[in-house]
């Protein structure tokens, strides 16, 4: 009885929240939200327009820390091996490239936005 109950609940619980979903953003339209895109660009103008190389730049970066960090995580458990001493030179030379990667971005300009 109490697995029914609480299947009837979930089902409920789930169709009030997309019923809610579905009718609350429609109250508020206004003309950004009803344009195809919200980038900032005219979707009727040239699509030939002068892009800035710095927003991938700094997408680029981004991935390339957001992945040494994820490196990085699994750190404390694997700290409880039998092989400190390779974990410990592993995760040395992985914050090694972290820094060295930080400081060639830094004198490259590439933290930057101004130009």
């Amino acid at each position: 009885m109490n697995l029914v109950m609480m299947m009837m609940i979930n089902v409920l619980l789930a169709s009030l929240l997309m019923l809610i979903a579905f009718w609350l953003p429609q109250l508020y339209i206004y003309s950004e939200k009803v344009t195809p895109y919200e980038c900032g660009f005219d979707p009727m103008g040239s699509a030939r327009l002068p892009f800035s190389m710095k927003f991938f730049l700094i997408a680029i970066t981004f991935l390339l820390f957001d992945l040494e960090i994820v490196l990085l995580l699994p750190l404390p458990w694997a700290s409880q091996t039998n092989q400190l001493n390779i974990m410990l030179i592993t995760a040395l030379l992985l914050l090694l490239l972290l820094a060295i990667s930080l400081a060639y971005e830094w004198t490259q300009k590439g933290l930057e936005w101004a130009e």
